[in-house]
């Protein structure tokens, strides 16, 4: 306990010490108001990376400090809440409440147990390769996460994984991970992918196709890394299924209610083909989300009581998203997000003959980035840059604007990227668990699928 207050007091000392830095000593050339936004940026990204306060708790003091000191306009501020990721968590955590309540969670976990439950490593692996092909059919990380993670969650009670036990975190960091990871490397499936393919053809007139987006990064960013996730995942977490676990059947004291199940199961099939065909109708999936879960809640048509809204979702999660969305939003309001992307631009060599090293500048210049700015925040500071660095690297404007999904795909805190909060949060699990994995998955990124890549790109003719 005392080692505990210790760090956090060190923590909150290092905070203070930083606020008074940049107040005392602004950054030369700019005005008062941006080195008041850096200390701002830097004070949560302490507290969200370290878990010295809860993360909704740091979004809270996030907003407070922003609004006092009026370093933005508050519409822009609290923009996060009327993000079309905010309702589609809102949603996400309905829909996924109903799958659970109904029970319809546990009863496709029974149908599958049978192909997935032989042994601990199977169970893993079948769980993130079926999260990395719903990436293909489906346009959300979290709405990935709102369907596999109740059914994970059921097939972890049903082998005798309790709250809390290696085997229950593995399979809530697997999906977690697998729901969100792989997905960067399938255009449509992540919301910094639209948002770098979106830059590349307002800045550039630059317009990537889905399956030569595919091809340069599924092979290592999704398949590889995948298989890294499995490894890591039975490494940190290791466990066993017994034999006489592995092969349960439903207990007379555990009734199914086929048809309130069927309710769900049709409302969920319906809302999966509105997400799936989003590019046909146009109906973001955040709406289509939002309608199915008005559904749920209504009287008689429902699943859901009404008064069960608020146990539904984690509030603390919403608040914490629209903060990290108006982090963002100041990061790129303040000028913030411009003078990182310069600053971490000197990690460029000075030669375009190393392509090797240049390779691993841009992508390592992208990865920083997102420590800053979070996830989706990197193609919007990074792409305006992207002529001058491949004036800097001899690379072509497509391949520079390309290395940027190498870098945003490797995660080093939970706090980057929203889905993966939700998610953590729909399994019960804790955030630190997660922690324990990003942080060796990404350094494996960089020492050996980073390399990797390189040999992948020069394979495919994408760097000379």
């Amino acid at each position: 306990m005392d080692s505990k207050l210790n760090f956090k007091n060190v923590i909150l000392l290092t905070a203070v010490a930083l606020a008074l830095w940049f107040t005392l000593f602004p950054i030369e050339g700019h005005a008062d108001g941006f080195s008041h936004s850096a200390a701002v940026v830097f004070i949560t990204l302490i507290f969200w990376s370290t878990g010295a306060l809860p993360p909704f708790l740091t979004g809270l003091l996030f907003f407070a400090l922003v609004a006092v000191f009026k370093l933005i306009a508050p519409n822009i501020l609290f923009s996060g809440f009327g993000s079309t990721a905010v309702w589609l968590i809102i949603s996400g955590f309905v829909i996924g409440s109903a799958i659970s309540v109904s029970g319809l969670g546990k009863k496709l976990a029974f149908s599958i147990a049978p192909y997935l439950t032989a042994s601990y490593p199977r169970l893993i692996g079948g769980l993130v390769a079926s999260a990395m092909l719903l990436g293909f059919v489906m346009p959300s990380s979290v709405g990935r996460s709102v369907v596999l993670i109740p059914i994970g969650m059921a097939l972890a009670e049903q082998v005798g994984f309790n709250l809390g036990s290696n085997g229950r975190r593995g399979i809530a960091t697997a999906l977690a991970l697998a729901c969100n990871m792989p997905s960067f490397a399938i255009l449509p499936s992540n919301i910094p992918n639209m948002i770098l393919a979106g830059s590349s053809e307002t800045l550039f007139n630059i317009h990537y196709h889905y399956t030569e987006y595919l091809l340069l990064h599924f092979p290592v960013l999704g398949i590889l890394k995948s298989l890294l996730i499995v490894l890591l995942v039975l490494w940190i977490f290791p466990a066993k299924i017994s034999s006489t676990t592995g092969n349960h059947s439903p207990k007379p004291d555990e009734p199914f209610d086929s048809k309130i199940q069927k309710r769900v199961g049709i409302i969920l099939g319906i809302t999966l083909l509105f997400w799936i065909s989003d590019s046909l109708h146009g109906v973001n999936p955040a709406w289509v989300g939002l309608v199915a879960a008005i559904i749920l809640l209504m009287p008689k048509w429902g699943v859901l009581a009404a008064k069960s809204f608020n146990s539904s979702i984690d509030f603390g999660t919403v608040i914490f998203v629209a903060a990290a969305l108006g982090l963002g939003a100041l990061v790129n309001a303040s000028g913030l997000g411009e003078y990182v992307g310069q600053a971490f631009s000197h990690l460029l060599p000075n030669t375009i003959e190393n392509t090797f090293l240049n390779f691993m500048s841009l992508s390592l210049i992208s990865t920083f980035t997102g420590l800053i700015t979070t996830i989706p925040g990197v193609p919007t500071v990074l792409s305006p840059m992207a002529a001058n660095f491949a004036e800097a690297t001899g690379f072509s404007l497509p391949a520079v604007l390309m290395t940027q999904v190498i870098g945003f795909s490797t995660v080093l805190f939970p706090y980057q990227v929203a889905p993966l909060i939700v998610a953590m949060q729909l399994s019960g699990e804790r955030l630190a668990d997660l922690l324990k994995i990003t942080l060796p998955l990404a350094l494996l990124t960089i020492v050996v699928l980073m390399p990797l890549d390189y040999l992948w790109w020069r394979l495919l003719g994408w760097i000379a």
